[in-house]
């Protein structure tokens, strides 16, 4: 997979210098005029396939670009004709029939080799009937299978009181976003346009209208028998709704979908979401040229990546976060430049302080001051990249603390939830049997707090050093120590998986300076140790996901395996030195020459076990902050 690269000068100490001045190098010539960075951030077929199912749902068939994204769906099918969720994992069925899907509504010919081996892929996997919620429902559009397919998801929902069993506003930020146009689509029964007149019947096992255990992964719990009997119920009410009532939560979904919009950045900023809002827009009559059908339109379009041969569409663009990473690795490299101050600049423009966001209904008094991930969505502040900004603007300027910290930090200690941690967008966000509901079969309706975000939110309060924050910090440090795993690890919910979530927690603990964590962080380093690959590397699949047993292993050792557990092991202490030198000889002997870092593995999960994300920048960044740091550690 890598080609080891030995630059002269031959000492170490020099090597390491040179490294670090290339990647310096790489990562500042990255930077916008502005002071921001912006990489790629990919995902697997999923999202490009239904880029073009979404131009023939609302018949805006793009012929150039269409071709581009059927041509990157075909380079990522896998030998055995599926398509997997990430770079090297196992077929995935629910991708592979929304990829094949869309190569036929390209055009591809269903008897072309690569079809038929997708075809005999799906059909040995149980069919496209056994397929997930999210893919029926799409084919539920497109008329391949009847409405029973899909979960019964009413509209009215909307006008359901705060304190009912299900409410939106306690499932998650993207959970939410997505369901509420979804719930205009599917109670009006949507309909695809498909000019073409495509199907995929051939992917069924069974005629789609004969199958009559479409909820066959729902009702293995109590609480799972019990909302398929509501659902069931559900069905045989729903000719009973008054139609005054129907329309009355018809307009509360649009109304608040449509309050939500966000302009050209799109609602949250996230593809799912976007384009069933785009959908229901259309659904709703809004004409092609009315300026919110222009708005989505355009914000889907920029999320397109397009390039001479091919294209894909990003789920989400992550600005605000690679602006915050790089900055760290560029703090640890010593410097301090005009440049790094015009991105503090940056950051600090995009401060949500007054504008209304979802978070704010379970905390109505709680004053502003969080970051979101895109380039705008003020609806949509989260924890993780509040503390990484705000940490990293706090290491550019001090001594200075602007109040824009100290609005950070209030921000985020009232967000703490009851368990003591922290989660991504809410607090308290734990209604778990949520997530047995058939429409939930993916597992991530909700947004629990875990430890890699308590862990930011940690390092950033510790860093900062106010004292009215020490209540909130020793409860945050108690969550951590409690959600250790027993092999010294901590699990990693938006990065792969225990090596980052060991990465996270270890910087959080090494920034309180107390001892009393401290057999905690050497249980942790002496794991990162015992998972260190013979190369000197570190890897990490994927699929510890499904399986733990494999934590820490699964696949050759990565850049960002490899600089997490390095930055993991200089936090824990200097126990265990000998690895550490094998994982910094191991990133020097793997840069190229042009001062960047190179490998094809996806490195975080956007949902665990259903989808996942390759975070390009963590290639740029991550090296150059772990090699920094070991320079200025050891002294070299």
């Amino acid at each position: 997979m890598y080609e080891k690269t030995f630059f002269a000068p031959q000492t170490m100490d020099e090597r390491l210098d040179a490294a670090i001045a290339r990647a310096r190098s790489a990562l500042t010539e990255r930077q916008r005029p502005d002071g921001h960075w912006c990489f790629e951030f990919e995902a697997d077929c999923t999202i490009p396939s239904e880029y073009i199912l979404m131009m023939h749902y609302m018949d805006e068939i793009d012929g150039a670009l269409q071709k581009k994204l059927a041509r990157y769906i075909r380079e990522h099918q896998n030998a055995d004709g599926g398509w997997p969720l990430y770079w090297g994992g196992q077929t995935d069925l629910s991708c592979a029939v929304k990829a094949y899907y869309a190569l036929k509504l390209a055009g591809d010919d269903p008897e072309a080799p690569h079809m038929q081996r997708a075809r005999q892929a799906i059909i040995a996997r149980g069919g496209a009937e056994r397929a997930n919620v999210f893919t029926r429902i799409t084919l539920a559009y497109f008329g391949q299978v009847p409405w029973r397919a899909i979960p019964f998801i009413p509209v009215e929902v909307m006008l359901l009181p705060h304190w009912f069993f299900f409410h939106i506003y306690k499932v998650s930020s993207w959970a939410r976003t997505v369901m509420v146009p979804l719930f205009v689509l599917c109670s009006l029964r949507a309909r695809a346009a498909n000019p073409t007149g495509v199907g995929i019947r051939e992917l069924f096992r069974q005629d789609p209208d004969q199958v009559r255990d479409y909820m066959k992964s729902s009702g293995m719990t109590r609480w799972g028998r019990a909302f398929l009997l509501l659902d069931s119920l559900g069905r045989w009410c729903e000719p009973l709704i008054p139609a005054a009532l129907r329309r009355r939560a018809v307009r509360a979904a649009e109304e608040w979908f449509t309050a939500r919009l966000n302009g050209e950045d799109g609602i949250n900023g996230i593809f799912p979401a976007m384009a069933n809002s785009y959908q229901a827009l259309a659904l709703l009559g809004y004409a092609p040229d009315h300026p919110y059908r222009v708005q989505a339109r355009r914000a889907l379009r920029l999320l397109v990546v397009e390039r001479e041969d091919d294209a894909y569409c990003q789920p989400c663009v992550s600005p605000t976060w690679d602006t915050a990473l790089a900055l760290h690795a560029l703090c640890e490299s010593g410097v301090s430049t005009p440049e790094m101050h015009r991105s503090v600049d940056w950051l600090l423009e995009r401060q949500i302080i007054d504008e209304p966001g979802d978070w704010r209904v379970n905390h109505p008094g709680v004053p502003g001051g969080g970051w979101a991930f895109q380039y705008h969505n003020h609806f949509y502040p989260d924890l993780d990249d509040t503390a990484a900004v705000a940490w990293a603007i706090a290491r550019v300027i001090e001594p200075q603390r602007p109040a824009s910290l100290d609005r950070a930090a209030d921000w985020l200690v009232a967000m703490q939830s009851k368990n003591e941690g922290f989660a991504a967008y809410d607090a308290d966000n734990t209604h778990y049997y949520l997530n047995e509901i058939p429409f939930a079969d993916h597992k991530a309706l909700l947004d629990p707090p875990t430890a890699d975000v308590t862990a930011r939110v940690v390092a950033f309060l510790s860093y900062l050093g106010r004292p009215q924050d020490r209540s909130a910090i020793a409860r945050a440090v108690g969550f951590l120590l409690r959600e250790q795993e027993p092999n010294g690890s901590w699990f990693g919910r938006w990065g792969t998986n225990y090596v980052y979530g060991t990465w996270s927690v270890l910087v959080a603990l090494e920034l309180l300076g107390d001892e009393r964590p401290r057999e905690a962080m050497a249980r942790a380093a002496r794991w990162l140790v015992s998972v260190q690959q013979d190369d000197g590397g570190w890897g990490e699949s994927n699929d510890t996901y499904f399986d733990p047993g494999l934590a820490g292993r699964g696949q050759p050792s990565t850049v960002m395996h490899t600089a997490w557990a390095c930055l993991a092991l200089m936090a824990a202490g200097e126990a265990h030195r000998e690895s550490l030198d094998r994982g910094i000889a191991w990133l020097v002997e793997h840069q190229d020459a042009d001062g960047r870092w190179r490998d094809p593995y996806f490195n975080a999960p956007g949902f665990p076990r259903v989808f996942y994300l390759t975070y390009h920048g963590y290639r740029w960044y991550f090296p150059l902050w772990a090699l920094a740091r070991y320079r200025r550690l050891t002294g070299l």
